[in-house]
């Protein structure tokens, strides 16, 4: 059975966790390793939670958050369908051949290789999860070097992003994400200019899980 726990403390992911992030570094990106795989996973799994899914939702949710990028380490291009086949490729290594042919397997494939699919809906909820995990992480502790990151208008809304939390109402159905924004670093302008794109996507992996999306700004709600 596939567990989180032993996803996580796996060497070889590690491995290739830790050194596709050091080519995101050479070029100057925001940390895409082991922190935020961990932070996207815990998200994934706690939105579920949170909304009265089974344990073993969760878990997969958590699993495919943590190996969601790992396709980095070939290319940043098409990195969802990378990490979808490296996922296969490993997990299909350390399971029996009656757990590789259960549905628990294929929702993970299914929940990476569609996580950058940004012009549909997420087809599952476990997808959702991941989408919902991966797309709120815009802390500002991803920055690399403050300088270096701010000349890349992406970096610059993350650096502006002193605050961010996630909250899940199953009783509203409704997501909530809320962010302090610093806005002389970045306006609330530049933020949607930048991350619109980024904002319907977790709409939409809402509407997957039957919920409202909801954002606030400096305590202003926007969406």
């Amino acid at each position: 059975m596939l567990l989180f726990d032993d996803i996580k403390n796996d060497k070889e992911l590690i491995t290739y966790l830790k050194y596709s992030d050091e080519i995101f570094a050479s070029m100057g990106y925001k940390k895409h390793g082991i922190n935020h795989a961990l932070y996207t996973a815990q998200r994934a799994g706690f939105v579920l939670e949170q909304l009265g899914y089974t344990k073993r939702m969760q878990e997969l949710a958590k699993i495919a958050g943590y190996l969601h990028d790992i396709g980095n380490i070939i290319s940043r291009k098409d990195h969802a369908r990378s990490s979808a086949f490296i996922a296969m490729a490993y997990l299909g290594g350390i399971q029996t051949t009656e757990e590789k042919y259960n549905g628990d397997v294929f929702e993970v494939f299914n929940a990476i290789g569609s996580h950058e699919d940004k012009e549909t809906t997420p087809p599952t909820e476990i997808a959702a999860a991941v989408v919902l995990g991966d797309r709120t992480d815009v802390r500002s502790e991803r920055l690399r070097s403050l300088g270096r990151d701010l000349s890349d208008v992406h970096s610059k809304v993350i650096a502006a992003c002193r605050k961010t939390n996630l909250e899940v109402s199953k009783e509203k159905k409704e997501i909530s994400l809320w962010l302090d924004i610093d806005t002389e670093i970045c306006s609330i302008m530049e933020y949607f200019e930048i991350f619109l794109q980024r904002t319907f996507f977790c709409s939409r992996a809402c509407e997957t899980l039957k919920c409202k999306f909801a954002l606030y700004i400096n305590g202003d709600k926007f969406l």
